[in-house]
């Protein structure tokens, strides 16, 4: 086994549990590299840069699913730095319509008009992605 890591050796240099690890698996995130003869999942120093990608992408506010695109990118020769960089600025653009929420927002009043949970009714279009939050 000294060719590669255990699931519990890839969850502790990833700072994960083993669970993790294995939903990433069943999500296509993560992938062994091999196996041994009895069965054991190993995987390679890949596997560890990859879940770091996945942790770090997580605490910027990607989802799994904008990960699993990021990393689709990552690997392929014919994405360009600013293919990436478009997935981010559409990222940070959601979160400046979720800051103009929080500031529309009066802590004291019910929840019954909050601009926020408001927001989170309503229809989404093409069009609305500069959707007012003055209400």
């Amino acid at each position: 086994m000294a060719s590669g890591l255990t699931i519990g050796q890839l969850a502790k240099a990833g700072g994960v549990n083993i669970q993790t690890v294995r939903f990433y698996e069943r999500l296509h995130l993560l992938a062994p590299t091999a196996r041994t003869p009895s069965g054991y999942r190993v995987y390679g120093e890949e596997a560890v840069r990859r879940l770091r990608f996945i942790k770090n992408a997580q605490a910027l506010g990607f989802t799994l699913r904008e990960i699993l695109e990021l990393l689709n990118l990552r690997v392929s020769s014919t994405t360009r730095c600013g293919d990436v960089q478009r997935r981010a600025e559409a990222k940070l653009a959601l979160a400046q319509v979720l800051k103009d929420l929080i500031r529309a927002c009066r802590a004291g009043q019910p929840t019954d008009r909050c601009p926020i949970l408001k927001s989170l009714e309503e229809k989404r279009g093409s069009d609305d992605g500069n959707r007012k939050a003055k209400r």
